[in-house]
């Protein structure tokens, strides 16, 4: 399961079987947004939606950009994963 930096769509998503699980964001100046998250009924609980966001945010690190985590589920894992907290704008 490779996640994929869609930047013309500004996404990272992984496809599985045509179906698609992916984070969504737009970029200004340095910060990220992650605002939506979604990942397809039949292939939830497979961890697919955590990868992704987990991608996201290391791209965020590496580029020293900071996260604004208007998605409910990227603000839930940053609680849970406090190794990401000083990427939070």
């Amino acid at each position: 399961m490779e996640v994929i930096h869609d930047k013309n769509n500004s996404r990272f998503v992984i496809r599985i079987d045509g179906e698609e699980s992916f984070v969504e964001y737009s970029l200004y100046e340095n910060v990220m947004e992650l605002y939506h998250t979604y990942t397809p009924p039949q292939l939830r609980g497979k961890g697919l939606a955590e990868k992704v966001v987990r991608t996201a945010l290391e791209y965020a690190k590496q580029n020293n950009l900071k996260v604004v985590p208007s998605c409910s589920y990227v603000a839930v894992f940053l609680q849970r994963h406090p190794e990401y907290s000083e990427l939070k704008e």
